[in-house]
């Protein structure tokens, strides 16, 4: 069987910046244990399938190891796959997901994606993973990740993850965010994922579910502009409301081409 696979820099307007994301279409819904294999071939952070429906597209996230309930990068990927190469013909595409309908609207370039709120609240954090970091924040919260608080971006660059202590944790589905206000934006972040092929993500658009109501309540503004201090860094615009957040960005095609499996 041959499928179509596009990859895809979401969160930037660079080539090899913002975080890559492999998608791939189908018309039906192959087993589990062969999106998984499709996933780990890719050797990128997510891989998205999706079953466009009509008035609705299926998308689903793997991870190398696992299928995912969220995804932002890779969901702003495939939104730019289906309106810039597969001339989908709505400017607004409804996702049904394992979190619920995701609506996703372009304009001028730029993908805002309707996701979620996840307000993280105050929570000790496990001797496990204070042992991994080589600076220990002020605060610690909690909501599906683990989000640390800290004094400044200095910090949140030069944090450094001991990783054969941090490989021991399993914080399945979640991570570790680490953050700060931001020198040129409202704040800053990272993201580590223990037990993972990929131990830094690049940009993470589902940890912002959680990012944009923390530091919304803290800066007392709705509307925020976000980087990720990744290597290859990001760039995300942001808005808080209430129950839900939008969490925007642009995308480049890196490639297109296919694959085939038996």
């Amino acid at each position: 069987m041959k499928l179509e696979l596009y990859q895809i820099d979401a969160f930037t307007e660079k080539i090899f910046h913002g975080n890559p994301a492999c998608v791939v279409p189908l018309k039906n819904w192959l087993p589990d244990e062969l999106l998984l294999k499709i996933a780990r071939e890719n050797a990128v952070a997510q891989t998205a399938f999706f079953i466009n429906n009509g008035s609705t597209v299926h998308l689903r996230w793997f991870t190398p190891e696992i299928e995912m309930d969220l995804c932002g990068h890779a969901t702003l990927a495939t939104a730019h796959c289906l309106i810039s190469i597969l001339n989908y013909q709505s400017n607004t595409i409804i996702f049904e997901t394992k979190s619920g309908e995701l609506t996703v609207e372009v304009k001028d370039g730029v993908y805002y994606m309707d996701f979620p709120s996840r307000m993280p609240e105050a929570a000790a954090l496990p001797d496990s993973i204070s042992e991994a970091l080589n600076i220990q924040p002020k605060e610690v919260f909690k909501s599906r990740d683990y989000i640390l608080l800290y004094d400044s971006e200095n910090d949140i660059k030069n944090i450094k993850i001991e990783r054969s202590v941090f490989d021991l944790i399993n914080l399945d589905p979640g991570v570790l965010v680490v953050t700060a206000a931001g020198t040129d934006s409202d704040f800053v972040s990272r993201y580590f994922t223990p037990q993972s092929s990929i131990l830094e993500d690049p940009v993470t658009g589902s940890a912002h579910c959680s990012l944009i109501p923390l530091w919304s309540s803290r800066l007392g503004k709705d509307t925020l502009f976000a980087r990720q201090l990744s290597e290859r860094g990001g760039q995300l615009y942001c808005e808080n409301k209430n129950e839900r957040v939008i969490v925007a960005g642009k995308a480049k095609t890196y490639s297109m081409g296919h694959l085939w499996i038996e």
